[in-house]
């Protein structure tokens, strides 16, 4: 046979477009063509392949080869089409049965000695391989890592003459997860901490609950050393368990990067406030998923927030509203996820001790509001809790009375998100306007409430509707049906700092 077809998969975003790889091997002088828009690597793949089948007790055919990566507008890149390169020559100078290809499809890169490398964007390749019924031959870790997508058939192996062999039905594919001694975690996993730790703040553990209950962005204001950080770290401890789709979606954005997520628990990203933009939304020539994307169904931590360069926050102000980022560059436009909940931690002024009981400020007037100027208004608009974090007394430090842990905090968020998810199947920050009045059930002196505090705070529309969504939040901990005025009073103090800005 001088002709094969095999399949594999490109990667652009969690998208994965099928590629076709046909092989066809003619008499001629000895050559080797790759076609099909190319970058580096792939043309690259010609060498790798090439010492790969020759390692591996192959021969390596002599005459003309020619490859083509189809459709031939799709940008490929990467050592991805490797293992299906190398497969599609065996196959084309009859040194592997063409049956055992077929409804198969490939993603692996070639060492020289013919072992097969792991590579990024597997799982989404895994998710587009099972939807369209086919099998999937990976490198091991690949195949231990897509375990966790439903109904996968994937054929693992250390090396390309192990994975012929099982072609062949004559060994044996890996599969299902890595042994916990093998498994990588992520680099930059945050270390989750429990409420217990936290003595005091009370008010910040509240605002704290309600976000996780809620889903609702927070941020937290004080000057340093008074536990912002550490309460933010606190958050995945009590926000429930994500479904298994939220999972997949999670594992195989962070496996774009190279990365692995531990278990089920949320992600909690906290980038350092020189990262720059491309960073924090994504970027690159074919776009990357970037910190907010990272974040999907879970948590991105800013510390220091008004260090940021005001433009990088600002770019966080249309995904904290749509949910999604889509990144356009002039080979490909890929969509991101990016359901992240923000919380956020600053000072107060440049020295961080503006409104400290205990020491005096050294910034000038004109200092402070420079430095609360460095934070949009849209963007402060779109964050539902502002919590300023005061100084406990001393004395609280030695209290030996016992804190409320995150197993008993995390059990009444639990509930909270199963009355919504029953109620609306949303969580209340993603409640549309319409629906968000039907669910509040305002009386008569809610209303009233509502629009007396919206002109003297000079609030905006979104403004008044994430003010309600805190409320109805509220009321659903305290497991009331309808939103009451103490509510609303509570909803709108955690808007003291727009507040304060609009004075």
């Amino acid at each position: 046979m001088s002709y094969a077809l095999v399949r594999s998969r490109a990667s652009r975003g969690l998208e994965a477009p099928a590629v076709r790889v046909e092989v066809h091997l003619s008499s001629g002088l000895p050559a080797f063509n790759i076609v099909g828009m190319l970058e580096t690597a792939v043309r690259e793949s010609r060498d790798r392949v090439r010492s790969a089948l020759i390692n591996s007790h192959f021969e390596f055919p002599d005459g003309r080869l020619t490859v083509n990566l189809a459709p031939a507008d799709l940008p490929k890149g990467g050592g991805r089409f490797d293992l299906a390169i190398a497969l599609g020559i065996l196959c084309a100078s009859d040194q592997l049965p063409a049956e055992c290809i077929q409804q198969v499809e490939c993603i692996g890169e070639l060492g020289l000695d013919g072992g097969l490398c792991d590579v990024r964007g597997c799982i989404a390749a895994a998710i587009a391989a099972t939807r369209a019924g086919h099998r999937i031959a990976l490198p091991v870790d690949a195949a231990r890592r897509c375990h966790i997508v439903p109904q996968i058939r994937s054929l693992g192996a250390p090396d390309l003459l192990s994975l012929c062999a099982v072609l062949r039905g004559h060994g044996d594919a890996a599969h299902g997860p890595a042994p916990a001694e093998e498994s990588e975690s992520d680099p930059v996993a945050f270390v989750v901490t429990d409420l217990a730790e936290v003595q005091g703040q009370p008010l910040a553990k509240r605002a704290l609950e309600l976000a996780a209950a809620g889903g609702h962005n927070l941020l937290f204001c004080g000057p340093p050393g008074t536990g912002k950080s550490m309460l933010a770290s606190c958050l995945p401890g009590i926000l429930p368990a994500p479904d298994p789709e939220e999972t997949l979606t999670m594992h195989a954005l962070t496996d774009l990067r190279g990365a692995r997520l531990q278990g089920v628990q949320r992600p909690f990203r906290a980038p350092h406030h020189s990262a720059s933009a491309a960073s924090l939304i994504g970027g690159g020539s074919i776009p990357q998923p970037g910190e907010i994307s990272l974040a999907h169904g879970g948590v991105l931590f800013l510390d220091e927030l008004a260090e940021f360069p005001r433009s990088s926050l600002d770019m966080l102000r249309e995904p904290l509203e749509s949910g999604e980022i889509h990144l356009a560059r002039a080979q490909c436009s890929v969509r991101y996820p990016a359901r992240f909940q923000l919380i956020a931690a600053m000072n107060p002024c440049p020295c961080g001790y503006a409104g400290d009981a205990r020491r005096r400020c050294r910034c000038s007037a004109a200092q402070r509001l420079n430095y609360s100027a460095r934070l949009s208004g849209p963007l402060l608009d779109r964050i539902d809790l502002q919590v300023r974090v005061t100084r406990d007394e001393e004395s609280s430090l030695f209290d030996e009375s016992a804190e409320e842990g995150s197993a008993q905090v995390g059990e009444r968020v639990r509930q909270a998100v199963a009355t919504q998810r029953e109620r609306q199947g949303c969580s209340n920050a993603r409640l549309a306007g319409g629906l968000l009045l039907e669910h509040c059930g305002l009386r008569r002196n809610e209303k009233k409430l509502l629009d007396d505090a919206s002109r003297q705070l000079q609030l905006s529309r979104r403004a008044i509707h994430r003010v309600l969504r805190v409320a109805r939040t509220i009321a659903d901990v305290e497991r009331r049906n309808d939103v009451r005025e103490l509510d609303l009073q509570e909803a709108l103090a955690y808007r003291q700092i727009v507040a304060e800005r609009a004075y």
